[in-house]
């Protein structure tokens, strides 16, 4: 057990990663939302959250104008995002892996080098009771602005929902 001082435990983040197809749309919002509830509890230090996508299509890139702009209507601020392809290296690192439909959940279970690793993703919409019958989060890509938020609205519920489950744990500095 690692130490600061005598009577100090040292409190590993947990780590979150979501994915998407090429993140630039489900996954950026994912994370600009996952982490604003995580820097207004107070919990930046012990929660680290990325993104990344499964595809190299837009790596380097700024999240799609529709997300920024999605965002930008409720709040958040999504500049800043570029988009990366996730790496089946980073398993080890990542406490959760958070897949934005069924289709990114396969492909990550197929990436995953044993059972410890596959145990570690889940679907987003599956922490939100309410949506976990849906399933996926649809892909706004090839739609208008108003779909774009509608799927923040999805997003935005089922991180909510993923917060509230993981923060008491995070509090208390348990390893999950």
């Amino acid at each position: 057990m690692d130490f600061d001082g005598p009577t100090t435990k040292t409190v590993q983040p947990f780590r979150i990663s979501f994915v998407c197809a090429g993140n630039i749309c489900r996954s950026p919002m994912a994370e600009v939302v996952f982490a604003h509830h995580v820097s207004r509890a107070g919990l930046a230090s012990r929660v680290g959250v990325a993104s990344a996508g499964t595809g190299d299509w837009h790596v380097g890139e700024r999240a799609d104008e529709r997300t920024i702009a999605a965002l930008a209507r409720r709040g958040y601020d999504g500049r800043s995002h570029r988009a990366r392809q996730f790496d089946p290296e980073w398993f080890p690192a990542l406490d959760l892996v958070v897949a934005l439909d069924r289709s990114h959940e396969r492909i990550l279970r197929s990436w995953a080098t044993g059972e410890e690793d596959r145990a570690k993703i889940g679907l987003l919409l599956g922490f939100d009771p309410a949506q976990a019958a849906l399933a996926d989060v649809p892909d706004p890509y090839y739609s208008d602005d108003r779909t774009f938020d509608e799927v923040l609205g999805m997003i935005e519920r089922a991180c909510t929902a993923l917060f509230r489950q993981l923060e008491p744990a995070v509090r208390q500095g348990a390893t999950l």
